[in-house]
């Protein structure tokens, strides 16, 4: 780390306000924090951490669309609706609903810095956060000074976090304290290098009381673990007439029928217009939303129900749904690190109480959820998209992503290509076509040959045409997302070939860079004698099974084709062969809301982008060597 940035005075600072945000000198937020440190008595690793709990040192200059500014989240409590959530810092009471946080307009007055440098300076941001934190510790009576024990300002990061709620604050410090611990280090979306040396801090929990938070109390039936900011805003289950209700199902899960997956939605909505649809009885509904700015989480129904959100009635009927505000062509502007540690921790748990692996064949982006049928592939949501980062979401989830490694030679391997310095290019996010602002991106594209100038491998669900996939955001035709465990088809020096949607495809992935890592695992191959098995968008029981009143559902496969020769890494060889049926609005009618299992066996593949079903009698399954 370099330290020692001599820093001009308050109006120097004010002119010129993007220029430190925007220039490529790659160590300039490193001094930026060292000097902000040393200027206001902030222990640094303090500074940083609090830097990295709310945006992992990003600064993305100009407008902030989750409601915060600069690495240290500074928010303008006069941009109204975007600045729904809190920032660094405790907001002034309030007689009803406690406004969000001006800590730009406080840091301004510990400064003396205009509010448009601490929006987009990275030197005067960092220097409002380390006045906050200072101003806090004093204000708490604790000793302040850089050479203070960085345990000691525990209630002071706390405090960082804006809520009003015990347990929250504390969950906040507790990240933070952990960055500590653990250590960091990356460079952020504006190609800044920054590293927290791990250092060995004994937190002062006892400081909590000092803040005076209340102890939080949830209305309503809602199910989060401790320290997470939730309410309950119910989606309304309604009668809407002529045989029409919205806007979800009631069940009995998860003893009928099973939770097997939680499926990750962006909203492409702001949160408020996320709410509005949600409550809406004839519009859908899904069981969490995620707000940008602070990560705030409402549940609207009960995990036992099922929720209307993957467009999969199968896959609708055993996951739970979480919408995160934002827009998927948008990406990272939106997915804030106070969301993405929200959801973790609100997944992590829920995972914990349904048993579900934490694994990307059972936490999956709305993106993987196959069609029912082949006629509905081409419409299936792309969301959350390119840009929200697996790689770092698994790792808060207790579950990264480059763990389980196997043989060089192993047939299956597992897409990691990171994510900051993996930009790939991205097309038609505004205009049809035109280039998308370069970012980190979670995919490596396939190619029909191995040259990186060969067109990409179609995807005949999307383009029955054969034509090839192209860039654009929404085409996933030709992505290999990071998570995904793929079966190998061939190498050729830098380069590896997977099955993918019935053909080969080829992506770069050089020894000394890799974007995949051989696994462990199974794949399944057609039996003997077969030349090619059907795939399923869903594991529906045999007609068989049906009892009297009930009509047996169709098992139509899909349009890809599993040939001879070909192998796909399997994702779980215990799935429910079921269907619920739910088709009225109470769930006494006779023969309505029952849960019809079978005993005809299904096996979850990764057949492309998306999962899929093959029947078990159709395929042998092969531990992976």
């Amino acid at each position: 780390m370099t330290a020692g940035l001599a820093l001009a005075g308050p109006t120097a600072q004010a002119s010129g306000p993007a220029a430190a945000a925007s220039g490529t000198d790659s160590g300039s937020r490193e001094r930026a924090f060292a000097a902000a440190a040393a200027e206001f008595g902030v222990p640094r690793t303090v500074l940083e951490a609090v830097s990295y709990a709310q945006t992992r040192w990003d600064f993305r200059p100009g407008h902030s669309t989750s409601g915060g500014y600069g690495p240290m989240h500074l928010v303008d409590a006069g941009l109204g609706d975007r600045a729904e959530g809190k920032g660094l810092g405790t907001a002034p009471p309030a007689a009803d609903a406690a406004p969000a946080a001006d800590t730009l307009g406080r840091a301004a007055a510990l400064t003396g810095l205009r509010e448009d440098a601490l929006r987009t300076d990275e030197t005067a941001n960092i220097r409002g956060g380390a006045a906050l934190l200072a101003d806090t510790q004093r204000r708490l009576g604790l000793p302040s000074g850089q050479g203070t024990d960085a345990g000691q300002w525990y209630a002071a990061v706390a405090d960082a976090s804006g809520s009003t709620e015990d347990d929250v604050a504390a969950a906040f410090a507790d990240d933070a304290y952990g960055v500590i611990s653990t250590g960091a280090a990356r460079r952020t979306v504006d190609g800044k290098d920054v590293a927290l040396l791990p250092s060995s801090v004994k937190p002062q929990r006892t400081q909590l009381d000092r803040l005076g938070l209340k102890k939080k109390h949830n209305a309503g039936p809602v199910d989060c673990p401790p320290g997470l900011d939730c309410e309950w805003i119910p989606a309304p289950y309604q009668d809407l007439g002529n045989g029409d209700y919205g806007n979800h199902d009631l069940a009995n899960r998860p003893r009928a029928p099973k939770i097997t997956n939680i499926v990750i939605h962006n909203t492409e909505a702001s949160y408020d217009t996320t709410l509005k649809l949600v409550t809406d009885p004839t519009y859908l509904a899904w069981q969490y939303s995620l707000r940008s700015s602070d990560g705030h989480i409402a549940q609207h129904i009960e995990a036992k129900d099922v929720g209307w959100h993957a467009g999969n009635w199968y896959v609708n009927a055993h996951s739970i749904g979480l919408e995160h505000e934002g827009f998927a062509a948008t990406g990272a502007e939106w997915f804030s690190e106070p969301m993405y540690r929200s959801s973790a921790r609100l997944v992590k748990y829920l995972a914990k109480r349904y048993d579900i692996p934490l694994d990307s064949q059972h936490i999956v982006g709305h993106d993987q959820v196959p069609g029912v049928t082949a006629a509905n592939v081409a419409g299936m949501h792309w969301d959350p998209g390119p840009y929200w980062d697996w790689e770092h979401y698994f790792s808060l989830l207790g579950a990264p992503l480059q763990a389980h490694r196997a043989s060089p030679r192993s047939e299956l391997v597992r897409i990691v290509p990171g994510f900051d310095r993996n930009v790939q290019p991205v097309t038609s996010c505004t205009t049809a076509g035109v280039a998308c602002t370069p970012q980190g991106t979670n995919f490596v594209y396939l190619h029909q040959a191995p040259d990186a100038s060969a067109p990409l491998v179609n995807d005949i669900g999307r383009k029955p045409n054969g034509a090839p996939s192209t860039t654009s955001v929404s085409d996933i035709g030709a992505r290999a997302q990071a998570g995904l465990v793929l079966a190998v088809a061939e190498r050729r020096g830098d380069w590896t070939a997977v099955w993918f949607n019935g053909v080969k495809g080829w992506f770069e992935n050089p020894s000394r860079h890799p974007t995949a890592i051989p696994v462990r695992g199974e794949y399944v191959v057609p039996k003997a004698g077969r030349t090619s098995v059907p795939v399923y968008g869903r594991a529906y029981p045999e007609a068989s099974a049906y009892p009297a009143g009930i009509p047996a559902q169709a098992i139509a496969p899909l349009q890809y084709t599993f040939a001879s020769g070909q192998r796909y890494a399997v994702g779980d060889l215990t799935v429910p062969t079921d269907y619920y049926r739910a088709t009225t609005f109470s769930p006494d009618t006779p023969g309505d809301h029952v849960d019809v299992v079978g005993t005809d066996r299904y096996y979850q593949i990764s057949l492309g982008h998306r999962f899929a079903f093959v029947r078990a009698a159709d395929v042998d399954v092969v531990r992976a060597r």
